[in-house]
């Protein structure tokens, strides 16, 4: 009888752990509708009957696509979504096979906004506000100084299709300051906004030594601005924000310094 029960017992793990070898796998994707259907690889299943796939859910609801074909459009209009909802899809599928996404790209963020409104204030307090967009991406605030555009400031974007606002603090140097908004998605192709200015009418900043002067030790600035110095083959050696920056350390000969929205030079002696 115990030989029995013990035989039983064994012929009960081995249904179980067969059971569960052949027990279907998820696949799982994250995105963002962006009114593309997903087009899915269907393999047949490694025991030679039927298609991988068994069932594939959108955001919890049951899709009605017909899975028994080699090759499925996943119709994602029929689940009523709007460009810019999050969407979750679990595709169900045997064991020993695995569906493949051919345009996952169609579920990533794209860079789809438009910039409807702006404000700056003399604090360097920037107010935006945007429309339209398709997915969480960065929003880079570009500044145009010292000759080039300059990432000044970042903030993460909110994603939905509706109006959203953002405040971000943003460096102002004398005079007009230029400014513009970029995004990247995954195109890696940068969209921009357009560009917007804001007159600042505190006083230009100046430098000691001036403009070609000489120093051995340090440079002083008539307030506190953001520099960069580069030396004479181009290498960028110092930058921050500061009233004085100490180059006694640097090798003697010509630096370049860009700071408040001017490009000079200064020699080290």
């Amino acid at each position: 009888m115990k030989k029995f029960k013990h035989s039983l017992f064994l012929l009960l793990i081995m249904v179980l752990t067969c059971s569960n070898a052949f027990a279907d796998k998820e696949m799982r994707i994250d995105g963002v509708f962006q009114g593309i259907n997903l087009y899915i690889m269907n393999p047949f299943a490694t025991s030679g009957v039927g298609f991988c796939i068994t069932k594939i859910t959108v955001n919890g609801n049951t899709a009605l696509d017909d899975t028994n074909r080699s090759s499925i459009e996943l119709n994602l209009s029929a689940f009523h979504l709007v460009k810019g909802d999050m969407i979750t899809i679990i595709i169900t599928h045997k064991e020993g096979c695995t569906p493949k996404v051919l345009n996952s790209d169609a579920l990533k963020p794209k860079s789809t906004f438009t910039l409807i409104s702006s404000k700056f204030d003399k604090t360097g307090t920037f107010n935006f506000t945007t429309k339209g967009e398709a997915g969480s991406l960065t929003f880079a605030v570009e500044q145009f100084k010292w000759k080039k555009w300059v990432r000044v400031a970042q903030i993460e974007g909110k994603g939905t299709p509706g109006e959203n606002s953002y405040t971000v603090k943003v460096p102002l140097h004398s005079g007009i300051n230029k400014f513009r908004i970029k995004q990247v998605d995954c195109t890696k192709k940068p969209r921009y906004s357009f560009e917007m200015t804001y007159t600042n009418l505190a006083p230009e900043v100046t430098f000691t030594p001036g403009n070609n002067g000489q120093t051995s030790g340090k440079i002083t600035f008539s307030r506190a601005t953001n520099y960069e110095i580069f030396d004479f083959s181009g290498n960028r050696i110092e930058n921050g924000f500061a009233t004085a920056v100490d180059v006694s350390k640097h090798p003697n000969g010509t630096y370049f310094i860009n700071y408040d929205c001017k490009c000079e030079s200064f020699e080290k002696r």
